[in-house]
């Protein structure tokens, strides 16, 4: 169904989550004092390896699931609300869903610290009645890592899947994207967004470590063949004055790039459209940031991610990454319990992988792979549905149990107190 902006149409999904619950600006303060240990002295070795495949101390985690860095992008799903409001193929669409595509990178800001490595079937739901907005995300290929999405907002859907190659190259981890984002909106434009923009984690070794993003990103509409492409700029020693900046442009079907309207600004502040008549709109800002955004540098988005408001627990799938121990206790700062608990985790997942390898194959739940797909030339993974309605029942067949005790058993510390 979807969701659509009039009070007077809400969605029965969204009836059902309101009012909405009121949500925390900060983590919880830490148990235990924190342990200085070098990155260097652990990956030192790992020169040119993928780091999907390394296990570090949950020291250098933040406590957050790289499903709900998928979940980051939407922060500012609004800019999605307002495109839907503008005609199919309008470069006013076009304009606002460019400025969405690059707010997402908006909060990697100062966030050196590694997502956990979802287990395979681990999920992530997002129930958001303030900006109706719901999605589901779950990790369907371990190795290479697969994440795939679906969701749904004001006037649009979105589908996904995801793969992100890590390189350790000595200074720098440098992280590649190869996937792709459709946008469906309820006039029946198709926009897809092509990410090819190169993360990078610099200076490990020695100096101040900084986030920084280069490459270019292309954004594609079904309705008339409208192509914007934007260009994000490394920093350089000689170019700091464009650190983080994005620019970006429209073409015609036939590759004509068109004059105007032009995109600029830079993806840790704001986006701007200068128009054909030479006036300038701002398309997205970034919010400010929270109150206590602790070492992890987290937005006031992020920090709600892992929470477990009042009635969510009875409503979350056994796969949900927030009722992950490991991922628990580093949250609330119970540093030698999350280290255990992640070596068990690892240890019942090698074992569920074997145990897979001699009978039936590990499949996605809520996922389905399409034969013969490419990943970043088409959706490798397509939600077949069937989750919102195993929420609402309250009973998840075929979910597996990835989070159980194995032998040794848990920390007795529980998963869900909040």
């Amino acid at each position: 169904m979807w969701c659509c902006s009039g009070e007077e149409d809400v969605p029965e999904w969204l009836a059902k989550e309101l009012p909405a619950p009121e949500r925390r600006d900060r983590l919880p303060p830490p148990a235990q004092q924190e342990k200085s240990v070098s990155l260097w002295s652990i990956i030192k070795e790992c020169v040119g390896k993928d780091l999907t495949r390394i296990c570090l101390p949950v020291y250098f985690n933040e406590p957050l699931s790289a499903l709900q860095r998928i979940a980051e992008d939407l922060e500012y799903s609004e800019l999605l609300d307002t495109a839907a409001t503008f005609p199919a193929g309008s470069e006013e669409r076009m304009l606002y869903v460019a400025a969405f595509a690059v707010s997402g990178y908006s909060s990697t800001a100062g966030r050196t610290s590694k997502p956990f490595n979802p287990l395979l079937g681990e999920t992530y739901e997002i129930v958001h009645p303030e900006k109706g907005l719901r999605a589901i995300v779950e990790k369907v290929v371990h190795h290479p890592t697969v994440l795939a999405a679906y969701g749904e907002g004001r006037g649009w859907k979105f589908a996904g899947d995801a793969d992100v190659k890590s390189k350790f190259w000595g200074r720098s981890i440098e992280l590649t994207p190869i996937g792709l984002l459709t946008l469906s909106f309820q006039d029946g434009d198709c926009i897809g967004m092509l990410k090819q923009v190169v993360s990078s984690i610099n200076n490990l070794i020695i100096g101040k470590i900084y986030v920084d993003h280069g490459g270019t990103m292309r954004i594609h509409s079904s309705a008339n063949g409208l192509v914007c492409k934007l260009k994000f700029r490394e920093q350089g020693v000689l170019r700091m004055r464009e650190a983080h900046e994005v620019r970006g442009h429209l073409e015609l079907p036939t590759g004509e790039k068109m004059v105007k309207p032009l995109l600029f600004g830079k993806w840790d502040e704001a986006m701007y459209a200068e128009m054909p008549d030479n006036t300038q709109s701002l398309l997205w800002q970034k919010s400010e940031p929270p109150p206590d955004p602790t070492r992890y540098n987290l937005t006031k988005w992020a920090i709600q991610l892992n929470e477990i408001t009042p009635g969510l627990e009875e409503k979350l799938a056994p796969t949900d990454c927030r009722l992950r121990p490991d991922q628990h206790h580093l949250e609330l700062g119970q540093y030698d319990q999350a280290n255990a608990e992640k070596l068990r985790l690892e240890t019942k997942q090698r074992a569920a992988r074997k145990a897979a390898e001699r009978g039936d194959p590990i499949r996605p739940r809520w996922f389905t792979r399409v034969e013969g797909a490419e990943p970043g030339k088409q959706q490798a993974y397509v939600y077949h549905g069937g989750y919102f309605e195993a929420r609402d029942a309250g009973h998840w067949p075929g979910v597996r149990d990835i989070f159980g005790a194995t032998d040794p058993p848990a920390s007795p510390t529980s998963p869900h107190a909040h």
